[in-house]
């Protein structure tokens, strides 16, 4: 099982940018997934999820309104489209794949991970 992340870079206060994490296709369409993201110096935090079909999602509170979760289970990829950036949503960006096919934000709950991907938001 395999979860490649891509799509980070450096963008302005404001700026928008989509994140792509392409998958196993074996494995995709079963499993619940999830965005994480840590920052240098702090601990890893739960972003987003959304469940095995994308009926349902959940986000972190301080990334509702500005971030969205979806999936393209024929593509295998999981998306991340962030608009409105800070500066303070600087870190690396990680695709989850869960065991469970619901939505979840516990990271206990992902087993598979993929490599990450940076993002830098300028002030």
């Amino acid at each position: 099982v395999q979860l490649q992340a891509y799509g980070g870079g450096l963008v302005q206060t404001g700026g928008s940018l989509r994140l792509s994490c392409a998958a196993s296709r074996r494995m995709f369409s079963n499993n619940g997934m999830g965005w994480f993201r840590q920052a240098p110096g702090k601990e890893r935090e739960f972003v987003a999820t959304i469940s095995w079909n994308g009926g349902d999602t959940f986000y972190a509170e301080s990334v509702r309104g500005r971030f969205t979760i979806s999936r393209d289970n024929s593509k295998s990829t999981l998306y991340l489209q962030m608009n409105s950036l800070k500066p303070e949503d600087t870190a690396v960006y990680y695709c989850a794949a869960s065991r469970y096919a619901y939505r979840t934000s516990q990271a206990d709950r992902y087993n598979y991970w993929g490599q990450g991907t940076q993002v830098t938001v300028s002030s």
